[in-house]
């Protein structure tokens, strides 16, 4: 199986930035709903937004009308990775359509616009589907409307118009950005986005659209939860169809956007049934033993030039277990991949030079130690574990620092790592491995990750004291070290 490093959206200067994204946990039954007052423009509607998937491989609604199983409308996932655009009224299917393509790579961005108007002539031109700036025009399942056929979505006024959810079930998990509903015109995906002349990547831009009396704009701005302009769910277009909020909170607001993709945990990597993840790939809900766990980022980021940082808050500790809960720190995705290789569910044996990291025994001797290969030459740094703490990573320059609460550790165990100045690491990377791609590992053992958070730039839970890097970009706890920078788009467009 291979890593997915390069996302659909890597752009890293698009003139338009979307500044916030809105991140859906579907273990928190999270959703947004409104009821449209006026059935307006029953035949042509357009649905324009940019999504990145948390867990390829389900059902996961995006837009829903649903009553009962003869009168429902949506747009989704299928749980086999295909875009389903589909109706049926009556009891009748109205419209049933599945891509061939699957679209599954949980780093990548994606834009879609789905566009309907049901008075075309061509059965093919009454629902378009673009991806990404491309029209999909080949579907395994391709059930058109009839002609001048009324969409459900549209003309059922007393049913909850939903977003992230379908039927008391299938909640989406992962993020949305930039989403856009028109009510009585179906435009295409050029209306809201564009090919980048340099790079060939297709990018957002500030649509000029005519929204109609149902339309909205979602920029997820707002961190209330009330159905008003303060809310999350806040419709900036200025026809005030805000949308009710269930179950999101201040917390689930981001700066992970398609203009700058942040990192995330790979759901991908191979590893025990038991290891599931969380909190739009930020989180981990649960741990399991002898299992590594890859972050995921468009781009390459060694141990040279630049510094990358970011932080792990510390979960739940398994009650009556002996041995190391979890690593925290960087590996060399490189030779995991190359010589390694990784295409079964486990951990595989790494080399002293390949996995750099601060080890933590979550039960009776609980204290931190520093590690290499994911356990061996262990440093013991008499630092007891608490729930709840703030581990630090870092690394430049063949050096990776590894902290506590914002003491850093030296590989004697003393607390006088610097890495503003590049002195006293926690580990020194060889020059055989120092230009291979780095990437943030946990290891864990004993389930001893659970409901551990990462933080890569976007906490999925309260910062007491928000830092962001020199550019400005994320929100730690800590401040990242002088010459140290968060994992995201824009900054390995800086400095990649």
């Amino acid at each position: 199986m291979a890593f997915l490093v390069g996302g659909a959206n890597s752009a890293a200067d698009t003139g338009y930035d979307i500044d916030n994204s809105i991140r859906f946990n579907d273990d928190d039954s999270a959703y947004l709903s409104w009821t449209p007052s006026t059935a307006t423009n029953d035949d042509k509607l357009t649905f324009s937004f940019w999504a990145k998937r948390s867990t390829p491989s389900a059902n996961h609604k995006i837009l829903t009308r649903y009553d009962s199983t003869d009168d429902r409308f949506y747009i989704g996932w299928a749980n086999n990775d295909k875009i389903v655009i589909y109706q049926k009224v009556g009891g009748v299917e109205s419209f049933n359509l599945h891509t061939n393509r699957l679209f599954r790579d949980p780093s990548a961005w994606y834009h879609i616009v789905v566009a309907f108007d049901t008075t075309q002539a061509t059965e093919a031109d009454r629902i378009k589907l673009y991806v990404n700036g491309t029209q999909e025009t080949s579907f395994s399942t391709s059930n058109y409307p009839t002609q001048n056929l009324d969409l459900y979505y549209q003309t059922a006024t007393s049913v909850l118009v939903k977003i992230g959810q379908y039927d008391s079930s299938q909640y989406y998990d992962g993020y949305f950005a930039d989403m856009y509903f028109i009510d009585g015109t179906a435009y295409d995906a050029s209306a809201f986005g564009e090919t980048d002349a340099d790079s060939g990547i297709w990018k957002p831009k500030k649509a000029s659209v005519t929204y109609g009396t149902n339309g909205f704009f979602l920029e997820f701005k707002e961190t209330g939860t009330d159905q008003d302009a303060s809310g999350i769910g806040a419709d900036t277009s200025g026809e005030d169809n805000h949308l009710a909020v269930t179950n999101l909170t201040a917390t689930d607001q981001c700066t992970d956007t398609p203009t700058n993709n942040f990192c995330t945990l790979n759901p991908l990597v191979p590893r025990h049934a038991n290891f599931t993840f969380n909190e739009g790939n930020c989180g981990i809900l649960q741990g399991h033993d002898n299992n590594f766990v890859w972050g995921t980022m468009p781009g390459k980021m060694n141990s040279s030039s630049v510094g990358w940082y970011f932080e792990l808050r510390l979960g739940a500790a398994p009650v009556g277990a002996t041995g190391y809960g979890l690593g925290v720190g960087v590996g060399d995705f490189d030779y995991a991949v190359e010589t390694e290789g990784i295409g079964t569910t486990g951990g595989w044996s790494m080399s002293s030079d390949t996995v750099k990291s601060m080890g933590t025994n979550f039960a009776y001797t609980a204290n931190y130690t520093l590690m290499d290969n994911g356990g061996s030459n262990r440093v013991d740094l008499s630092v007891d574990t608490n729930v709840g703490e703030i581990i630090q990573v870092a690394w430049k320059n063949s050096k990776v620092f590894l902290g506590v609460n914002n003491t850093w550790y030296a590989a004697d165990a003393e607390t006088d790592g610097d890495p503003a100045n590049g002195n006293n690491p926690s580990h020194t990377i060889s020059s055989t491995y120092n230009g291979d791609n780095w990437m943030p590992i946990l290891n864990s053992s004993l389930a001893g990750a659970a409901l551990s958070k990462f933080n890569f730039g976007n906490p999925p839970f309260s910062i007491s004291s928000g830092n962001a890097d020199a550019n400005g970009y994320g929100n730690f706890e800590y401040a990242p070290p002088s010459g140290f920078y968060a994992l995201c788009t824009k900054n390995l467009a800086e400095f990649g």
